[in-house]
C-alpha cells in the first residue's frame, strides 16, 4: 500500500486549520483595498481629502464636502473592523499551527512552504504552479492519506511561470523593482543562482527552485529572464509544459512539518497522473529511476481518484 489514512485527530486539525487559514488570506486581501491611510490636508483656504499608500505615496481624493466626509469615515471605519479582525485570525492561525505541529499533521518541506509564502506575500503566487513531485503534498492532504515517502523523497521544488499572463506578470513585479531571485531570498538568504542553470535557485544546503515555462507560442517572449536584473533567473523551457500551463488547476492548503500553512497552486490531478505516464513512457533520454518513480506517483494518484478519496475541484484557471 503506498498510502495511509491520517489518524483521525490529525484529519480533524488539518481540516480545522484550512479554515482558518482561508478565513486569514480571504481578510488579509480585503485589508490590503484599506493599506496606508486617509487625512484631511489644508493647503490655503481649502481641506482636501488626501490618501496615503504604505510606500508613502500620497493621492488626493477630493475637497472636504458632505461625500468626502462620508468616504473618510467609511473607510476609517472599515479599516478598523478589518484590522480587529485579523489580528483575532493571527492569534487563531498561530493556535493552528501549533496544533498542527503536536499532532503532526503536515510534513511539507518547511523550505518549500516558505518559499511559496513568500511569493504570495509579494504578490506572485498566482503567477507560478507547483508541478512535479511536490504537488503530491497537495493531493495528499485535500485526500486525508499520507503517501509513503518513498514517492515523494525530492530535493528541489518545481515552479512553473504562466507565459500567458506575463504582462500582469511584469506589472506585478515592476511595483516591487526586485528580481525573483532576490524575492527568494526573503525566504532563505543563501539562495543564488545555480552556475550554469540559469532557471535555478540553489540554497547553502543544496535545497532547489527550479523554474519552468512552456516552449514558446505566438508572442510569447524567448529568451525570457525575470527582470532586468542581470543576476535573476530565466525560466527554462520544459517538454510538453504547454500540457500543465493549460491544465485546470487544483489549489489546496498545505502544512509544513512545522506547523506552518500555505497555498499550493498545482495542476489537477487527472493531468497529473496522464503527464507522469508520458515522461515514464514516452520522454526522451530519462534516466530508468525516474521513469519508475513517475510510474508510482501515477499509480498513487489514480488510486486515490479510483476510490473517490481524491476529488476533482471546479476548474481553477
Amino acid at each position: 500500500m503506498d498510502y495511509i489514512p491520517l489518524p483521525d485527530n490529525a484529519a480533524r486539525q488539518a481540516i480545522d486549520s484550512a479554515t482558518i487559514f482561508d478565513e486569514f488570506m480571504r481578510v488579509r486581501a480585503q485589508a490590503r483595498a484599506y493599506a496606508g491611510g486617509m487625512y484631511w490636508k489644508r493647503q490655503g483656504d481649502y481641506e482636501y481629502l488626501t490618501k496615503t499608500q504604505p510606500d508613502n505615496r500620497q493621492t488626493r481624493v477630493g475637497p472636504r464636502s458632505t461625500e468626502t466626509e462620508k468616504i473618510h469615515e467609511e473607510f476609517s471605519t472599515r479599516k478598523r473592523e478589518l484590522e480587529a479582525r485579523l489580528k483575532s485570525l493571527r492569534a487563531a492561525l498561530k493556535d493552528a499551527e501549533r496544533l498542527n505541529k503536536a499532532l503532526k499533521v503536515g510534513r511539507v518541506p518547511s523550505l518549500a512552504v516558505t518559499v511559496l509564502q513568500t511569493l504570495d506575500e509579494a504578490g506572485l503566487g498566482q503567477h507560478f504552479t507547483v508541478v512535479e513531485t511536490h504537488a503530491l503534498y497537495a493531493y495528499e492532504t485535500a485526500a486525508g492519506v499520507r503517501i509513503v515517502q518513498g514517492a515523494l523523497a525530492t530535493q528541489d521544488v518545481d515552479l512553473l511561470w504562466d507565459a500567458r499572463r506575463r504582462v500582469r506578470f511584469i506589472t506585478d513585479l515592476g511595483k516591487l523593482d526586485v528580481s525573483i531571485l532576490s524575492v527568494l531570498q526573503r525566504a532563505d538568504a543563501t539562495f543564488r543562482r545555480k552556475e550554469g542553470q540559469n532557471e535555478t535557485a540553489i540554497n547553502a544546503r543544496g535545497f532547489e527552485v527550479d523554474f519552468l515555462r512552456r516552449q514558446p507560442e505566438g508572442e510569447d517572449p524567448h529568451p525570457f529572464r525575470f527582470s532586468d536584473d542581470e543576476g535573476d533567473l530565466w525560466p527554462v523551457q520544459a517538454l510538453r509544459a504547454s500540457v500543465l500551463t493549460n491544465a485546470p488547476r487544483f489549489e489546496q492548503v498545505v502544512i509544513a512539518a512545522t506547523g506552518r500553512m500555505t497555498l499550493m497552486r498545482t495542476i489537477a490531478p487527472e493531468t497529473f497522473v496522464e503527464f507522469k505516464r508520458w515522461l515514464a513512457e514516452k520522454a526522451p533520454r530519462r534516466p530508468q529511476p525516474k521513469r519508475r518513480r513517475d510510474l508510482r506517483q501515477a499509480a498513487i494518484v489514480q488510486a486515490l481518484l479510483d476510490e473517490g478519496l481524491l476529488m476533482q475541484q471546479a476548474a481553477v484557471r
